[in-house]
């Protein structure tokens, strides 16, 4: 259904150099493969994180989810049937899992279009983010700071907006993708994503959006704990022989 490509981890050269696309790795790593296996992890895994981050409430229990969605992934990789991406089917599947997960905890999460208020966005709340200023040398210094300024915004909102805006500017998924993930309608995303910009802008009073792709990164040791976590898991259950 759904073809574009996603960026990988830029912070492994084998998420980088790899030169097998998905449905060849998906092919060698039901044969056995465990580097297949490892290259769709590096590939997926800052997608799938941030994708999880959008449901669950922290970093911790997002990097959880994403490892119990690579254990679910590989044991239905013979159900791929390339009608989505991949990127898309494990986006699906780490969505039920932080959805499970959450659930186990007694926290309710409904995404479907019951879940969306009635009215519609104030006509202040349509307004795009639009290109920002350019920044001043101060600004630039403060970049980090900023960044964890708008991690913790889009942490303090509710499931259901988080969600999309997480998939739709910080990981410019496409209306009709992120409604496909989710199980909604392509106007309820619309809508929630409009929202979700409204509730930044008035967290932190300034236009913020130039900087969304910065936030809830996902490399070096914590994708390297990912990766580990889940081939040991495998080999462990006598799936995949570790060299």
């Amino acid at each position: 259904m759904f073809t574009r490509s996603r960026q990988p981890d830029k912070q492994h050269p084998s998420a980088v150099t790899d030169p097998r696309d998905d449905k060849e790795l998906v092919s060698r790593a039901s044969a056995g493969d465990a580097s297949a296996f490892e290259a769709i992890m590096r590939r997926h895994n800052r997608l799938l994180f941030r994708t999880a981050r959008g449901i669950v409430d922290d970093d911790a229990e997002a990097q959880d989810v994403v490892q119990d969605a690579y254990l679910q992934a590989f044991t239905g990789l013979n159900s791929f049937r390339g009608d989505a991406s991949l990127g898309t089917w494990l986006v699906r599947i780490a969505i039920n899992t932080a959805i499970s997960a959450q659930r186990k905890k007694g926290r309710q999460v409904q995404l479907d279009d019951r879940a969306e208020l009635a009215s519609e966005p104030s006509p202040e709340n349509e307004m795009a983010f639009g290109t920002p200023a350019s920044e001043s040398p101060d600004a630039l210094a403060d970049r980090n700071e900023v960044r964890n300024l708008l991690e913790n915004a889009i942490s303090s909102l509710p499931a259901i907006y988080r969600s999309v805006f997480i998939l739709r500017a910080v990981e410019d998924v496409s209306v009709e993708e992120t409604a496909f993930c989710l199980g909604v309608s392509a106007e309820t995303v619309k809508t929630r994503f409009v929202r979700a910009r409204g509730m930044l802008r008035d967290t932190l009073g300034v236009q913020m959006q130039t900087h969304a792709q910065s936030t809830f990164m996902f490399a070096g040791a914590r994708c390297d704990a990912v990766v580990s976590h889940v081939l040991h898991q495998l080999h462990a259950k006598g799936l995949f022989r570790l060299h």
